[in-house]
C-alpha cells in the first residue's frame, strides 16, 4: 500500500519506476541516494530548513558510539509489543532511530526537513521511505498510519491527528528534567529543567496517555565524543563561546542520558 499523499494537491502518490506521481501529474524523482523531496518550494520558510551538515555530522558519529542505544532499544521493543504495521516517524534526522524501527513495521516513512539528513539516512537503509518534507503537512494520507513517532521533533498536533488510524498511536520521546544535566552545568550560568510532562497537557484533549516509561543511561565521553555531543544539541548555539571552549577542553566528561518516553492513544 502507497501511503504517500502529493504536498500540492493532497491526492494520492503512486511509484512507477523511480518517480513518484498523482492523478493530477504532479510529479517527483526519487534521488539518487533513494529519497523523495516533497517539501515543495511554496511551503519552504528558508532556503536550507532543519540541522546544519555539520550538526547531522556530529550526530552520526556520536549515535554510531552507541551512547544512546539503550533509548534506541527501548523504542524498538515498545514498537514490537504494540503490533505496529506502519509506522510515520516526524524528524528522523540521519535515521538512527528509523532504521531500527523499520525493522518492526511493513512499511515505514521517515520524514525530516533537513535534506541533508535525509541524504544520509537513505544510504542507510533502502527499506525506509525517506522523504524531505515539514511537519506543516506531512506527507502522507489521511488515516493511514498506525503509529507516529516524534523523538525530539516537533509535534503537528493536527497533522497527526489526520493521518493516523482511529484508535492509532503516538510515541514522542523527549528529555526528562535531569538529562545531560551536568554538561548543561558547564554550559550555562543558570540550568532550566526540562519539562517533558507539558507535552502531556498539550494533547490530553485528543489523545489518551496510556504509558510514560523513562529511559536512563551513564556513559564517559573523551573529548571528541564530548564535542560531537555538544554540536548536535541545540545548546550548540545556545551556550556562550567561552563556556563551550571551555568545556570542549575537557579530556573526558562523565553524562547521564534521561529520557523520557510517552505513548499515547488517539482519542
Amino acid at each position: 500500500m502507497n501511503l504517500l499523499m502529493c504536498p500540492v494537491c493532497r491526492e494520492a502518490l503512486s511509484l512507477t519506476e523511480r518517480t513518484w506521481r498523482c492523478a493530477n501529474h504532479h510529479s517527483y524523482d526519487v534521488a539518487k541516494q533513494g529519497y523523495v523531496n516533497l517539501h515543495v518550494v511554496q511551503h519552504k520558510h528558508s532556503k536550507n530548513p532543519g540541522d546544519t551538515p555539520e550538526s547531522v555530522q556530529a550526530r552520526r558519529a556520536f549515535l554510531s558510539g552507541g551512547f544512546y542505544a539503550p533509548l534506541q532499544h527501548a523504542v524498538v521493543e515498545k514498537i514490537r509489543e504494540l503490533h505496529i504495521a506502519n509506522l510515520l516517524d516526524i524528524g528522523c534526522g540521519e535515521g538512527y532511530y528509523t532504521s531500527a524501527m523499520q525493522k518492526e513495521t511493513l512499511q515505514c516513512v521517515g520524514v525530516d526537513i533537513a535534506k541533508n539528513a535525509v541524504q544520509v539516512a537513505a544510504k542507510m537503509n533502502r527499506d525506509v521511505t525517506w522523504v524531505v518534507g515539514t511537519g506543516a503537512t506531512l506527507p502522507v494520507l489521511d488515516q493511514s498510519i498506525n503509529l507516529c513517532t516524534s523523538l525530539f521533533s516537533p509535534i503537528p498536533e493536527d497533522e497527526i491527528l489526520r493521518v493516523l488510524k482511529p484508535q492509532g498511536y503516538l510515541m514522542v520521546v523527549t528529555p526528562a528534567p535531569e538529562h545531560l544535566y551536568a554538561m548543561r552545568e558547564a554550559l550555562f550560568n543558570e540550568v532550566n529543567a526540562h519539562d517533558p510532562h507539558k507535552f502531556v497537557e498539550q494533547l490530553k484533549e485528543n489523545f489518551e496517555l496510556i504509558e510514560q516509561p523513562m529511559i536512563e543511561s551513564e556513559f564517559t565521553l573523551d573529548q571528541q565524543q564530548l564535542k560531537d555531543l555538544i554540536a548536535m544539541t541545540p545548546y550548540a548555539y545556545k551556550a556562550k563561546q567561552d563556556k563551550r571552549q571551555q568545556l570542549e577542553q575537557q579530556s573526558e566528561m562523565k553524562l547521564k542520558a534521561s529520557f523520557q518516553m510517552y505513548i499515547f492513544q488517539k482519542k
